[in-house]
């Protein structure tokens, strides 16, 4: 993948989330700089617009395939890693089988940058981990990310002159890593969805991450005495540029067109409260809960607030409006509570969030001595022990219409 280029340094991107519509220029972007720097992901290159819906992860994986040289997993699009080409560029050193602790991709990657011997390794988080559905990793873990790497470490260290972390744990938690772990020369952080890019320096180690989204990058260089990092924003080149892929990629975009058409297709106008406007998921989510219990007759409704996501709408509601405000597919189901839980609401709520974050329910507060309620596919199987009975709805339809009100139109 690196033959025939002389790497003098390192690119990263983060959490792109199949963002393959307007802001696919960074594409071109990419495909410039593989002359002379090394390509790298932080993970969740998949879900999250209706291109993954439409395309399910095919161009995310060609543009991973043709663009990038070592790559991380993210707890989103996890089965895709473990697809033959992708797993072979995929590196994390914590993933391994809970059976026998083998690891689950290879450890490592050793790439010449700027004439160092320089080591790439990945971690997933534990919490990141946790948050993939159970489906999905079936009699697999994640060890403790600090544990794996000074493992790592001791048994490659005399044979590197540099350590770069490509991580999906968070930058708070990358910041915690760095600390633990001095011999690290870089990290490039993600996962965590925040305005905090860095470079930060914590000791000798550089602490850094690119925009999400595909909006921007992370860079770090190699002078004479150690590690320097910058982070910048696509649109800062977009002018000088050339937005051109490689043609093995060409039928990337031919793709990317014909889904346009797709997701331009009118779903209904949109209810006055959201109209023209940012969307405010937390909102629809409380609307939503609030409908579903008095619509369907339930005497509670449970939402994680990150199974939503936030767009700008205008006049009338798309399909791709709908599909990036709802990417995942969730089914809505009826949950079953644990007998412990039942009568402790409090405590119910709190070994949710601590899995998937901030929650939505109605009523608020939940009632004493609930058995069942109604909540995603996804929340029931990841925390709620998967003992479901479905409804035959799907948030993406709930959410549909709630915000045109049913209008079709």
């Amino acid at each position: 993948m690196t033959a025939g280029r002389s790497i003098r340094q390192i690119l990263a991107t983060t959490d792109v989330h199949s963002a393959l519509g307007a802001s696919a220029s960074f594409l071109g972007h990419l495909h410039e700089a593989r002359s002379d720097s090394l390509l790298v992901d932080c993970g969740d290159f998949f879900e999250g617009t209706g291109y993954y819906r439409l395309g399910k992860g095919t161009l995310e994986r060609d543009v991973l395939l043709g663009l990038y040289d070592v790559i991380a997993p993210g707890n989103h699009g996890w089965a895709h890693y473990f697809e033959p080409a992708l797993h072979q560029r995929t590196v994390c050193a914590n993933a391994v089988d809970d059976s026998t602790g083998t690891p689950l991709f290879p450890r490592l990657r050793i790439v010449e940058v700027a004439g160092r011997s320089t080591a790439f390794t990945g971690v997933i988080g534990l919490q990141a981990f946790d948050s993939i559905p159970v489906a999905q990793r079936p009699g697999q873990r994640a060890v403790e990310p600090v544990k794996s790497l000074r493992e790592l470490m001791l048994a490659h260290y005399h044979e590197l002159d540099s350590w770069v972390l490509l991580s999906h744990s968070g930058f708070e938690e990358d910041l915690r890593l760095a600390e633990a772990c001095p011999f690290l020369d870089v990290i490039f952080a993600g996962h965590c969805h925040s305005d905090h890019t860095g470079p930060a320096h914590i000791g000798s180690t550089l602490v850094l991450k690119g925009r999400e989204l595909g909006i921007g990058y992370a860079v770090a260089t190699h002078t004479p005495d150690h590690w320097v990092g910058r982070t910048a924003l696509f649109t800062d080149t977009a002018d000088t540029t050339p937005s051109v892929l490689p043609p093995e990629l060409a039928s990337v975009r031919d793709r990317i067109a014909a889904f346009d058409a797709q997701l331009a297709e009118s779903l209904g106008r949109i209810a006055e409260p959201y109209r023209n406007q940012q969307l405010d998921r937390r909102a629809l989510a409380q609307n939503l809960a609030d409908r579903l219990r008095s619509g369907l007759g339930r005497d509670a409704v449970v939402l994680n607030e990150t199974g939503l996501r936030t767009t700008v709408l205008g006049e009338v509601l798309t399909t791709g409006d709908l599909l990036a405000i709802e990417p995942f597919a969730n089914s809505l189901v009826d949950a079953c509570i644990a007998p412990a839980h039942r009568h402790d609401a409090a405590a119910l709520l709190a070994h949710l969030a601590e899995r998937v974050g901030s929650l939505i329910t109605s009523p608020d507060p939940l009632p004493a001595g609930l058995t069942t309620v109604l909540t995603t596919d996804y929340l029931a199987d990841s925390c709620l022990g998967g003992r479901t009975r479905p409804t035959g709805l799907s948030l993406g339809a709930a959410s549909r219409n709630t915000l045109t009100n049913g209008d079709d139109q």
